[in-house]
């Protein structure tokens, strides 16, 4: 899962060079119905994805981002609350405060802000965050050679000003009056004491930089991270260790040593857990049904852990490749959608207890609609969905396959292995599917693979099943604009993986960010949705609820429900 956000989610593939990847899985000891004494000690949190770069520029998993969220901070971000809160910076600048002005140059509206950051806000190596650090990372972010899937996050800060007597001190001017400029929850600074130098030796390769930076080479290198714990050891394909930073500038992290264990299939999590394995199921772990039947479990047996139940902001669904030539025809597309049966899909996997989507904004979004006069929506027909396909010409055969000039209709749909809930949806899929005619076949990939190559690089054969995870009122342009479709030109940017073309769109989504009034957003979001669910680029499947399992004597652990997870606030969190 990402964002958007990629997690995005999420969700790119880098190997560490000096890290050793190991070939086994993790693998569980016979369950017992007790949980281990835990101290304040050591915390083993289970995790289902694979992280890809800890890079904060490049990363783009939401398994990253839960990571990235213990080592590294922002100048803002969204609290377990939903609000906007102040992180590395003293305050927010806002127009009603002063700290943001709107002035007019030349007949040009211009959008300054004044941010400072923290004083005693310093690097794991002892340097200080300083302005710099947010100017480089805006420089590197900006490079055609270097993919970041929301580069327009940084490339929004057209120029920056930099108090001559206080390096911590500095005025952004911004390329747009935008109405959320201080929502800069996914801009974070890059060390540049360290990685300047390597971006001027590689930078001007493509993908040079990714490659060579510290992030990738010596990624415990305690100079890379600000945030309350460091990255003290990485396996790769078994778990990553964090240590409490003590140079950090916040409240002192209590557990003295957090390991995320990688458990990529989520049918043995559970298992997992009882045998001491692990002593946290993370957002990323176990599906709603899975923590359903937990939870029964646990209050059967009196088990000593607690099941966490949060709406969010995920949106599971289907990307589709519009360059497949016959996903090219809005009528097939438009076919597949109506061949689902998306209550019968929730109500079989999730005991109801998760809403069928329709479109990537999410019920608990102030732009979410589900009025059909503002949408196209897709009640399940075969019917409709047989017609479509026969008005595009593909023909049923005698092996109940549809074909068309001599080829079958016959599509890939590829998403993470080992998550047991999407397997089951793809065969569920798959099964709907074929009762219209169309043959789909499963191919699926570990998550740092699917996402750092495979839809980043657009390399699926047609559709890819993954899940977006966002924060409310969030523009969706880095998946909906043309300007976003990844290409090996732009370094892999963007995150419009699917490949979708609207003119319309790309002028709606411009138009979003500078409208002040909320009103009015919410008619242009509306707009842009019409289109979205016309042309039909990605199947919407269902709006997911974020569910972790903790020990009883956990606390400070608190979902969020949005892009930015409890490991925000990870120095909160203690044993009793």
């Amino acid at each position: 899962m990402k964002k958007i956000g990629l997690v995005t989610t999420v969700l790119a593939l880098s190997l560490f060079v000096g890290c050793t990847k190991k070939d086994a899985t993790t693998t569980a000891e016979a369950p017992s119905t007790t949980t281990t004494t835990l101290t304040n000690n050591e915390l083993k949190v289970g995790i289902s994805q694979e992280f890809e770069n800890f890079n904060p520029l490049i990363a783009s998993m939401m398994a990253t981002t839960y990571m990235q969220r213990m080592v590294n901070r922002t100048l803002v971000v969204i609290d377990a609350d939903g609000k906007w809160v102040p992180q590395l910076a003293k305050q927010i600048p806002t127009l009603e405060n002063g700290g943001a002005k709107i002035t007019e140059k030349g007949g040009k509206k211009i959008l300054t802000a004044d941010w400072e950051i923290l004083e005693n806000a310093v690097w794991g190596d002892g340097k200080p965050v300083i302005c710099e650090d947010f100017e480089f990372a805006i420089k590197v972010a900006s490079s055609p050679n270097v993919g970041v899937g929301e580069k327009e996050t940084y490339t929004q800060v057209k120029s920056m000003v930099i108090d001559s007597k206080n390096p911590k001190k500095c005025t952004f001017t911004y390329d747009k009056v935008k109405w959320d400029f201080y929502q800069l929850g996914t801009l974070f600074p890059l060390p540049k004491h360290l990685e300047e130098p390597v971006f001027k030796k590689f930078g001007g390769q493509k993908e040079g930089y990714e490659k060579n930076s510290i992030y990738s080479k010596e990624p415990t290198n305690v100079g890379l991270y600000n945030g309350p714990y460091v990255l003290t050891e990485i396996q790769l394909g078994d778990h990553v260790t964090f240590t409490p930073n003590p140079k950090f500038y916040g409240e002192q992290a209590k557990i003295k040593k957090i390991i995320v264990k990688l458990i990529p299939n989520t049918g043995t999590l559970e298992a997992n857990l009882r045998s001491g394995t692990i002593d946290l199921i993370s957002v990323l772990g176990l599906a709603l049904d899975q923590a359903l039947a937990f939870d029964k479990k646990i209050k059967e047996e009196k088990l000593g852990y607690t099941v966490l139940f949060q709406p969010s902001a995920v949106y599971e669904h289907i990307d589709l490749n519009l360059d497949h030539p016959a996903l090219k025809d809005i009528r097939v597309r438009k076919a597949l959608h109506f061949a689902i049966n998306k209550e019968d899909l929730v109500n079989a996997l999730f005991e109801g207890k998760q809403q069928p989507a329709l479109h990537n904004i999410t019920p608990n979004d102030p732009w979410y609609t589900a009025d059909s006069s503002k949408i196209v929506t897709y009640k399940y027909s075969k019917r409709e969905a047989d017609r479509l396909l026969d008005e595009a010409g593909w023909k049923m055969g005698t092996d109940g396959i549809r074909t068309k000039d001599g080829k079958k209709l016959s599509f890939t749909l590829m998403t993470t292995a080992g998550n047991k809930t999407r397997e089951l949806v793809q065969v569920y899929l798959q099964n709907q599917w074929k009762q219209v005619g169309v043959e789909v076949n499963s191919k699926n990939e570990p998550a740092r693979v699917f996402f750092g190559e495979t839809t980043k690089k657009r390399n699926f054969d047609s559709m890819a099943l993954f899940a977006w995870i966002s924060s409310p009122e969030s523009s969706p342009k880095s998946t909906f604009s043309s300007k976003n479709i990844p290409t090996a030109k732009t370094g892999w940017s963007g995150q419009n993986y699917m490949g979708w073309k609207n003119a319309k769109v790309d002028t709606l989504l411009e138009s979003l960010d500078t409208e002040f009034k909320p009103e009015k957003r919410v008619e242009i979001i509306h707009e842009v949705l019409k289109a979205y669910t016309d042309e039909v680029p990605v199947l919407p499947l269902y709006y997911r609820s974020d569910v972790a399992v903790i020990p009883t004597q956990m606390k400070g652990y608190k979902l969020t429900g949005h892009q930015f997870p409890e490991t925000n606030e990870v120095e909160k969190w203690t044993v009793e």
